[in-house]
C-alpha cells in the first residue's frame, strides 16, 4: 500500500501526485523551492468533487450524503450572507473571534484544506501569486487548495465553506454562544503540528566554520524526554555478544563471489546484494541474507520488459557504483557504471514479492549517468549527490527525485559546495541536514565533511572534533541512533586499505 495512503499525522502531509509539489502557501518563508520535496505527503480531496451540485441531486462531500441535517444547523439559514459565512469561518477556526480550541483540528486534513481555500476566495479572492518557496508540505497544500478554485466568485466560494462545514458539523450553529461578526484574517496556521524541539542552525564559532548541535530530547506526548541509546538484537544475531568489537558471524548457504562497488540494503530482516565489481567484471546477480537465520541465497530476479499487459521477462543488466535503497516494501536501484551507459541515470525498481526488476519511468530532467555517488533517502525522496559520468568526469552537482510523482529536480543550492568527487558517503540527520563525508578524485582522498540544510539549500563546513578519520574513498558509513558510523575504504598514497 502507498506510503500516501497511510493515515499520517498533520505536519506530515502532503497533496497527491497529481498536484505539483512545489505549490505552497504565498506566505511561507523557506527560502528554497527544492526543500519541499524532501517530506512525505498525503491525499488531499479534489476541488471540483466540494463545488454545489444541482439542487435536489443529493449532493455528498467526500463520499457522505448533506440529506438528513439536523434542525439546528438549518438554524442558521436565518443570517443572511455574508453574516452567515463569517460565523461559520469563526466557529472553524479562520476568524479573529475565533475559539480559543481552533475546531478546524477536528477536520479531516483533506476538508481542512479545502475550507482554507474556500476562505481564502472569499475573503481574498482568486490566488494570483506565484508559487512560494516552502518547506513544509502543510504550506504547499494550502496553496494548491486556493489556486485550485481558479476565478470562482466570492459568493460562491462563502456558500460552498458553509455547506461543507454544515455537512462535517451538523450542529456547529448550535454551539456558537452569541454571534459575532469577526475581521476576516487572510491567512492562519491549519493543523499546527505537534510541537517538537527546535533544530538549531548551524552556529558560526568565529572561524568560518560551523558545527551542528545534537539534539539531546525528543518531544513526546507534549514533554521532552532524554533520548536513549537502544540496542535492537535479531534472532540471527543473538550470538553477538561482544561491545564496540567486530564479530565474525557464522553463515550458512552459497556466499556471494567477491566483489566491490555493490548495491546492499535491509528489507523486511532481509539484506540484498546487488550487483558490483569482480576482478574488473561487472556483475548483475541479486543476493540475500536472510539475518534471522543468517543463510545466503540467491534470488532469481528477472527484468520485466514492456507493459504490465504485455510483460516479458529479461536478464537485468551488470553494473556497478550503484546505490540500493529501500522505501516502503520495494528498493530501488539507482544509477550505476554499466557495458553500454545511458545518457541519463537509470532507476530500477525491485518487488521482493514477484522477483521481478523493473525500469521507473522518470518525469523532469534525469541527472547525467554516473557511479560512486551517494543517494540518500529523505522522506519520500531521493537526494542524489556527486559521483563520476561515464567519460570519467567528476561531478558534484545535486538533484532531487520525488518518489510520489518519479519527477527530477536539480537544485542550485547556495555557499561553497564538495568539490567534484565519487565514492564518498552520506547521510541525513534530524530530517534537515544531509552530510558529506570522504570520498576521492583522480588525484587525491577527501576526510572534509560538508553539510547542506535541506530547509535553506545552504552548504556548510562544520568544525569537526575529535580524531579526524584519515582521507578515503570507497568507505561504508550507517547512522544508529545520533552516531554516524564510518569504517573501511582506501586512498591513493599509501595504496593500503583502510579497517577503521
Amino acid at each position: 500500500k502507498r506510503a500516501s495512503d497511510r493515515r499520517l499525522p498533520p505536519d506530515l502531509r502532503r497533496p497527491p501526485p497529481h498536484s505539483h509539489p512545489r505549490a505552497a502557501d504565498p506566505r511561507s518563508h523557506s527560502p528554497h523551492p527544492a526543500a519541499n520535496k524532501l517530506r512525505r505527503g498525503c491525499p488531499q480531496r479534489t476541488l471540483a468533487a466540494a463545488r454545489p451540485p444541482p439542487a435536489g441531486a443529493g449532493a455528498t462531500v467526500g463520499g457522505r450524503s448533506r440529506r438528513g441535517r439536523s434542525s439546528r444547523a438549518m438554524a442558521s439559514s436565518g443570517i443572511a450572507y455574508p453574516d452567515r459565512f463569517y460565523a461559520a469561518a469563526a466557529y472553524a477556526g479562520f476568524g479573529a473571534g475565533a475559539p480559543s480550541t481552533a475546531a478546524i483540528s477536528r477536520f479531516q486534513n483533506d476538508v481542512a484544506l479545502l475550507l482554507y481555500g474556500l476562505h481564502q476566495q472569499a475573503t481574498v479572492g482568486p490566488c494570483n501569486v506565484p508559487k512560494p518557496r516552502a518547506w513544509s508540505p502543510v504550506e504547499q497544500s494550502k496553496w494548491t487548495s486556493w489556486h485550485g478554485l481558479g476565478s470562482m466568485p466570492s459568493a460562491e466560494a462563502m456558500r460552498l465553506f458553509v455547506k461543507i462545514l454544515e455537512e462535517e458539523d451538523p450542529g456547529w450553529y448550535s454551539r456558537i454562544p452569541e454571534f459575532i461578526n469577526p475581521q476576516p484574517v487572510v491567512d492562519i496556521e491549519m493543523h499546527k503540528p505537534k510541537e517538537e524541539p527546535d533544530i538549531v542552525p548551524a552556529l558560526t564559532n568565529g572561524t568560518g566554520t560551523s558545527s551542528i548541535p545534537e539534539p539531546k530530547t525528543i518531544s513526546e506526548n507534549g514533554s521532552s524526554v532524554e533520548t536513549q541509546d537502544k540496542v535492537v538484537i535479531l534472532e540471527g544475531l543473538s550470538t553477538v555478544s561482544a561491545h564496540e568489537e567486530w564479530t565474525a558471524l557464522s553463515v550458512s548457504g552459497q556466499r556471494p563471489k567477491p566483489r566491490y562497488e555493490h548495491g546492499a540494503t535491509v528489507l523486511q530482516d532481509k539484506m540484498y546484494i546487488f550487483g558490483g565489481n569482480h576482478n574488473g567484471r561487472y556483475l548483475s546477480d541479486l543476493q540475500v541474507l536472510d539475518l534471522k537465520s543468517l543463510t545466503w541465497s540467491k534470488v532469481d530476479a528477472k527484468l520485466q520488459a514492456g507493459t504490465s499487459d504485455s510483460a516479458k521477462t529479461a536478464q537485468v543488466s551488470p553494473c556497478a557504483g550503484h546505490s540500493l535503497i529501500s522505501c516502503g516494501n520495494k528498493f530501488f536501484s539507482v544509477a550505476g557504471h554499466t557495458k553500454d551507459p545511458s545518457d541519463s541515470i537509470t532507476v530500477k525498481e525491485f518487488d521482493p514479492h514477484t522477483c521481478t526488476w523493473s525500469i521507473v519511468k522518470t518525469y523532469g530532467k534525469p541527472p547525467v549517468s554516473r557511479g560512486g555517488q551517494s543517494v540518500t533517502l529523505v522522506g519520500t525522496t531521493l537526494v542524489v549527490f556527486g559521483g563520476e559520468d561515464a567519460k570519467r568526469c567528476l561531478l558534484n552537482d545535486l538533484h532531487i527525485l520525488d518518489l510520489e510523482t518519479m519527477t527530477w529536480d536539480d537544485v542550485d543550492a547556495i555557499g561553497t559546495p564538495p568539490a567534484p568527487r565519487s565514492d564518498h558517503v552520506a547521510a541525513c540527520h534530524a530530517d534537515r541536514y544531509l552530510l558529506i563525508f570522504g570520498g576521492g578524485s583522480h588525484a587525491t582522498c577527501f576526510n572534509d565533511l560538508h553539510v547542506l540544510d535541506l530547509q535553506t539549500m545552504e552548504w556548510s563546513r562544520p568544525k569537526q572534533q575529535g580524531p579526524i578519520p584519515s582521507p578515503r574513498a570507497g568507505h561504508a558509513g550507517a547512522t544508529v541512533g545520533e552516531n554516524w558510523y564510518i569504517v573501511g575504504g582506501g586512498n591513493n598514497k599509501s595504496g593500503r586499505f583502510l579497517s577503521a
